[in-house]
């Protein structure tokens, strides 16, 4: 099984941010509260200009409390460091904040009271880009059943902050031919959010 731990230090703090998480990490506004272990917040640089969203914990990010920490957030560390990030660098979380059994795909109860959540973390943090990891995560967001590669290349807005649309790194687990697109998506970034 692959280990995985994360280092917060001083500068990542926010008070606003930790406050809110606070407040809302005993959420039971829907029954996904009743079969979680942990409420999965976020995790990274709260003054972060860019923000990722995936679509909800799994069964590991269920278990830690943290976001992405299997797997697929592993191969998520690895294509940041191409672009020179650390996880560090930037802020990580989900629309649901409490995993579906069986990591089944959100239903729209769900995200209609766990998305008030997720506004609240853009508002604190002030990004200037979300990239939406994953078609389930985009479809949600921008509430489209298109494609996810009808979804790249293209700037969205949510919550008047720029959005861009990627693969989930769980997709490049399965799918190893969706690398080229990703490393496009994220020199996209770099290019036009990091310089």
């Amino acid at each position: 099984m692959l280990e995985f731990s994360i280092q917060l230090d001083c500068k990542n703090f926010n008070k606003d941010l930790d406050l809110f998480h606070q407040s809302i990490c005993h959420c039971e506004k829907c029954p996904l509260s009743k079969t979680r272990q942990n409420f999965v917040f976020g995790f990274g640089n709260p003054r972060s200009k860019i923000i990722f969203v995936g679509e909800a914990p799994g069964k590991q990010e269920d278990l830690k409390g943290l976001p992405f920490v299997g797997r697929s957030g592993m191969l998520l560390d690895e294509i940041l460091s191409e672009i020179d990030l650390r996880r560090e660098d930037i802020y990580i979380c989900n629309v649901l904040k409490c995993r579906p059994p069986k990591n089944r795909n959100p239903l729209r109860y769900e995200v209609q009271k766990c998305e008030p959540y997720l506004l609240k973390q853009l508002q604190i943090i002030k990004p200037n880009l979300i990239v939406a990891l994953g078609r389930i995560a985009a479809g949600t967001i921008l509430r489209t059943n298109e494609p996810l590669k009808n979804l790249r290349n293209k700037i969205f807005k949510y919550a008047d902050i720029d959005l861009l649309v990627t693969y989930h790194p769980a997709a490049l687990l399965r799918n190893p031919n969706f690398k080229k697109s990703v490393w496009q998506d994220f020199k996209l970034i770099q290019k036009e959010y990091l310089n």
